[in-house]
């Protein structure tokens, strides 16, 4: 009978494997082949946003921006020195992402952590602040 294998062992095995240079599209192959097999699809967001805070421990970050436009590159220079400063962060990638609902501004997600300076955000807050 095989053994079952915690969740933490394959998110370390994943994250292992990035840090020492495997490419990413193999890890993924490996990765879904071996949910497959073991039938653990539905633990696939668990096992991503736990790979994603292994890669943060060990100092690499994904920081998903959103914005309403496109970041300057100044602009991104500043995120990537400001999540540096809050985090143990050597290596931050930035994942953009375009949404015209936040109207202005820009919301940041990393691992354990959230920071929205959004416009819509403190309307969101302003409106709710008037209603009490």
């Amino acid at each position: 009978m095989a053994t079952r294998l915690s969740r933490r062992k394959i998110t370390g095995y994943v994250a292992d494997q990035l840090v020492d240079g495997t490419h990413i599209k193999l890890v993924i192959k490996q990765l879904a082949g071996f949910l497959i097999d073991s039938r653990r699809t539905k633990e696939l967001d668990l096992i991503v946003r736990d790979v994603e805070y292994e890669l943060s421990r060990r100092g690499i970050v994904l920081a998903r921006i959103t914005s309403a436009h496109e970041l300057t590159q100044a602009t991104e220079k500043a995120i990537t020195a400001l999540v540096k400063d809050h985090t143990t962060a050597h290596n931050v990638q930035l994942q953009q992402f375009i949404d015209p609902a936040v109207l202005g501004g820009v919301k940041i997600d990393l691992p354990g952590l959230q920071l929205d300076a959004t416009i819509a955000r403190r309307l969101t807050t302003l409106r709710t602040n008037v209603k009490k």
